[in-house]
């Protein structure tokens, strides 16, 4: 970027750290998290709910590799946000501690898209008993959740993964990171599998305009979205996609998106997009 728009030079949302600093109490995500990635029944389900969007019908990535993108992204705009002051409303209402808006928003980004292996279409929907059994069988198992934790923490997981890509609005703020989240992952690696087998479709060809998303400490607002895309083509993942998840998420106010064109000519029909 030839202006710097933020006061940090790198992205730090690309990987989740577990031994870094966090704005945020993280020792229940940590042992959430490697309870996840080591449960066979959740890593079967990533790899399965490929094979609808990405075999049958051509459309990008939602499989581990989505997943781990999206939670990544989810934690990395969850930790800006708590940087910047934001407050979260899903866990403190049901009377949760601090400690689980992160399991919650990071469970959530973990199977919002499990529906996948019914159905693409109103897979979100289809997603809401899955995960809900899912929910039902690691909850109790870790040792900071009773009874009525688990039925709080599973009902806050539940809206986050329905509100992701439905016409419901967020009513948490940890809905809403998760719904923003979702869209942040649009860069090119993402719609490789389609591309390659011919797929020209809008989705895939616009992905593939999307070079680089950076997520950063923002000068004015909590959050800055930065990103490069290669040709105009990348607008629609922006204004069809990434603007239609921010607009009701509830961080309208938290999230500034710039774009900016990166490859030189004089055929550039979009330069620079900001939202």
């Amino acid at each position: 970027m030839s202006e710097p728009e933020t006061e940090q030079s790198d992205d730090e949302s690309r990987t989740y750290d577990p031994d870094a600093d966090h704005a945020f109490p993280d020792e229940r995500l940590n042992e959430v998290l490697e309870f996840v990635q080591n449960d066979p029944e959740i890593q079967t389900y990533l790899d399965a709910q490929n094979v609808n969007p990405v075999v049958r019908k051509g459309y990008n990535d939602h499989g581990s590799k989505h997943i781990s993108i999206v939670r990544n992204r989810a934690l990395g705009l969850y930790n800006l946000l708590k940087k910047g002051g934001v407050e979260f409303n899903g866990a403190s209402q049901q009377g949760l501690d601090e400690a689980d808006e992160s399991v919650i928003v990071a469970l959530a980004a973990t199977i919002h898209d499990i529906g996948h292996v019914v159905h693409r279409d109103e897979h979100a929907y289809w997603s809401i008993p899955l995960a809900a059994d899912v929910l039902d069988r690691i909850l109790p198992q870790f040792d900071f959740y009773g009874t009525e934790e688990v039925v709080r923490v599973k009902g806050e997981v539940l809206h986050a993964i329905l509100c992701h890509h439905t016409e419901e609005d967020p009513l948490t703020t940890e809905a809403g990171v998760v719904r923003v989240a979702d869209a942040l992952d649009m860069e090119e690696g993402r719609s490789r599998m389609p591309y390659e087998k011919g797929g020209r479709g809008i989705d895939t060809v616009s992905s593939q305009a999307i070079q680089r998303v950076s997520l950063r400490q923002g000068d004015t607002v909590p959050v800055l979205v930065e990103i490069e895309m290669l040709n105009a083509a990348g607008v629609y993942q922006i204004d069809n996609l990434l603007k239609a998840k921010l607009r009701d998420s509830g961080l309208e106010d938290d999230i500034r998106i710039v774009a900016v064109n990166i490859r030189d000519g004089d055929n550039n029909l979009v330069e620079r997009v900001e939202l």
